[in-house]
């Protein structure tokens, strides 16, 4: 079974503080991994480095077999992350996301709207500008492009964040699938009941490292 993750005592630094400090975990593809720790234990930066968004200063790293230490931005177009951020374009619209990065992708335009549908980003909410929804429904718009760029390795920090009921399970549902399909799932939530239904494992993190 191919390794997704393989971190091993990997430090890395914020601000000169060691946000991760001599961490040690691995991630099978297949697997949807909940990470729990209290905050500031660093989840985030685990999540982070994991995308190549922050240097590792120490030990090993690789995601998706690309070496993290040595160029961290090779593995960026396998895997998708959604952070606190939505990292999306307040005057586009959803189906202009969307579609945008379908064309990035190759993916054929059917399947920009397959996965608004699948996000549930529908009828005139597909055609509304972000800057005029609401945070739940930016999240929706931001988890339809996680889906349309078809990562390998999804990294989800507080995913449920800003969702309705309906909504967080319809997310859990598409964890799911996304699974089934072959995608690798790390999600970091304090809504431990929730997230550990659908995850298969726990990874716990506490000062920077695997507690």
């Amino acid at each position: 079974m191919l390794r997704v993750v393989d971190f091993r005592d990997v430090v890395a630094t914020l601000d000169g503080w060691p946000a991760l400090a001599g961490l040690s975990c691995a991630v099978e593809r297949g697997e949807i991994v909940h990470v729990v720790g209290p905050n500031g234990a660093g989840k985030s930066t685990f999540l982070r480095a994991c995308a190549g968004l922050v240097p590792v200063r120490g030990g090993s790293a690789s995601v998706l077999g690309v070496d993290l230490v040595r160029d961290r931005a090779a593995a960026r177009g396998r895997v998708g992350l959604l952070a606190h951020a939505n990292g999306l374009y307040l005057d586009l619209t959803a189906r202009e996301h969307a579609a945008f990065w379908a064309r990035a992708v190759g993916a054929a335009a059917g399947d920009a709207d397959l996965a608004l549908a699948e996000a549930g980003v529908a009828g005139s909410l597909a055609d509304r500008r972000v800057g005029r929804m609401s945070a739940g429904e930016r999240r929706r718009v931001a988890l339809a492009v996680l889906l349309v760029r078809r990562a390998e390795l999804w990294l989800l920090d507080e995913p449920h964040a800003g969702l309705d009921a309906a909504s967080r399970d319809a997310l859990d549902a598409t964890l799911r699938r996304a699974r089934d399909a072959g995608a690798t799932i790390v999600l970091a939530s304090h809504e431990a009941e929730r997230a550990s239904a659908v995850a298969t494992r726990t990874l716990r993190i506490a000062g920077g490292a695997a507690a």
